[in-house]
């Protein structure tokens, strides 16, 4: 079977591999599609923070075979699975902070989410890391599962009310999907910033308040200008960007909320004026990954209809093709979500 991995820094090898062996509790899945996330471009073109190089944790196919103590799947199932679940009895966890739980960074897909065919290990079976997914739902857009499922995550970590205004700095696929979650929670003035023009226009498509290009030196100015001079409830920043984060603190209003959602990279580093954050007594969270609780409300979001991903997938590649897919995703060219297929 193929499997794409980190060869060295910017490339990526693809290479038969043996299949690992399946274990009693374990689940066999023959990958259909898969997605690649700003977290993996970074572990093969920058510098990862985290210790997993394992590319490929999108991935949405249909089961191949079972361990023999598996009774809740069965050959034939389609299925999105989670590479990562939490224990769910620990300190961490006790405190929602489950993606924190160190379980949770000891399960993995094996070999990884970006091969052919990949084991779930028991578990990840038995703790909810497999979720069924219905026959009218694609595998690329179950592929959508996991990057929605973090940005669910991320609006747990903020105070917000219907009528709301927000600013997204970097309107990549998640990015994109913070906007839809906004719209669904009926906020009043959404402005979505970026430096890809393509982007930019994508997003007008949703009827926002405003694109502005982050380059533009007047685009403080504007959502100033459209929130009464307050500045937004909450500037959500989906982009490695420090710069956007330095912008971030400027456009939030008092007493509002900034989300640190985009991955950077290890020793980002921002001179910040703290005394801003102090004196207008800002509220600065960060969300990391996603729970398989969180996945199960982004699979109810997009079944339900009240997320639509499609409209966010603009190329497909195959896995022999992946290294021209994560140049073709880290160029952001024309395009949106990049999914890679069997």
């Amino acid at each position: 079977m193929k499997t794409a991995s980190v060869k060295e820094p910017s490339i990526i090898s693809v290479d038969e591999t043996e299949k690992p062996q399946l274990g009693s509790g374990d689940i066999l899945v023959q990958m259909h599609a898969c997605g690649i996330c700003g977290s993996d471009l970074e572990k093969v073109f920058g510098q990862y923070g985290q210790h997993s190089m394992r590319l490929g944790h999108e991935p949405a196919g249909m089961v191949l075979d079972v361990g023999s103590d598996v009774t809740e799947f069965k050959k034939g199932d389609r299925v999105f699975t989670h590479h990562h679940v939490p224990c769910y009895d620990c300190h961490l966890c006790n405190h929602g902070n489950e993606t924190m739980c160190k379980k949770y960074y000891e399960t993995n897909l094996l070999p990884c989410g970006l091969s052919e065919e990949y084991v779930v290990p028991e578990w990840n079976v038995t703790h909810g890391g497999v979720l069924k997914i219905s026959d009218s739902l694609s595998f690329e857009e179950a592929t959508m599962i996991e990057p929605l499922a973090c940005c669910v995550r991320a609006w747990t970590k903020f105070s917000f009310q219907e009528g709301d205004s927000t600013a997204i700095f970097g309107v990549g696929p998640t990015g994109m999907m913070h906007v839809m979650l906004a719209q669904a929670k009926k906020f009043s003035k959404i402005f979505c910033l970026d430096v890809n023009d393509f982007r930019l226009n994508f997003a007008k498509k949703f009827n926002i308040t405003e694109s502005i290009n982050s380059m533009d030196e007047d685009r403080k100015q504007k959502i100033l200008e459209h929130t009464d001079g307050r500045g937004v409830d909450v500037a959500i920043v989906a982009t490695s960007s420090m710069n956007a984060l330095d912008d971030a603190i400027d456009v939030v209003r008092k007493g509002g909320a900034i989300m640190m959602f985009g991955v950077p990279s290890k020793g980002a580093k921002l001179d910040l004026d703290m005394s801003k954050i102090y004196s207008k007594e800002i509220t600065l969270v960060s969300s990391y990954a996603a729970s398989d609780n969180d996945t199960k409300e982004a699979l109810n979001l997009i079944e339900s209809f009240q997320i639509d991903v499609k409209q966010l997938i603009t190329h497909t590649y195959t896995i022999t093709d992946s290294q021209k897919a994560f140049d073709h995703a880290r160029s952001g060219d024309n395009a949106m979500k990049i999914i890679i297929t069997k």
